[in-house]
């Protein structure tokens, strides 16, 4: 079992930058992690996920602003968020899955079977 825990998150205005962490404990090698979004009365939605040999995959709307990455030696998986907009006001969760799947299936929520709790970003206009 995988336990996910988020942070990084808080208050920046238009055009910042943050970095979101996502540590995991427990069985910890995970093929896939992936961050997921939800804001304000909206369902969760993909972000970004990663594989394990490295590669990306981005929502459209955050490619090329966004950055995710993996270090797993430490079991640490990061969003780096650039250029800012209020629309990226959300919670942030982070997620992984053990075994292997389709890369067509990364952006499915039901994919995932272990969540952290979140982090708050709000982005001020």
């Amino acid at each position: 079992q995988v336990q996910l825990v988020e942070s990084g998150g808080g208050l920046v205005q238009a055009g910042d930058s943050l970095r979101l962490s996502c540590a995991a404990s427990g069985r910890t090698f995970s093929l896939y992690k992936a961050w997921f979004r939800q804001a304000p009365g909206k369902e969760r939605a993909f972000v970004a996920a990663i594989n394990w040999s490295g590669a990306t995959f981005y929502e459209d709307s955050v490619q090329g602003r966004f950055s995710i990455s993996r270090d797993n030696s430490t079991n640490t998986v990061y969003l780096e968020m650039n250029s800012l907009e209020p629309e990226d006001t959300a919670d942030y969760y982070c997620a992984s899955r053990l075994t292997r799947a389709r890369d067509s299936d990364l952006r499915e929520r039901a994919l995932y079977e272990a969540w952290g709790q979140g982090t708050q970003v709000t982005v001020s206009s």
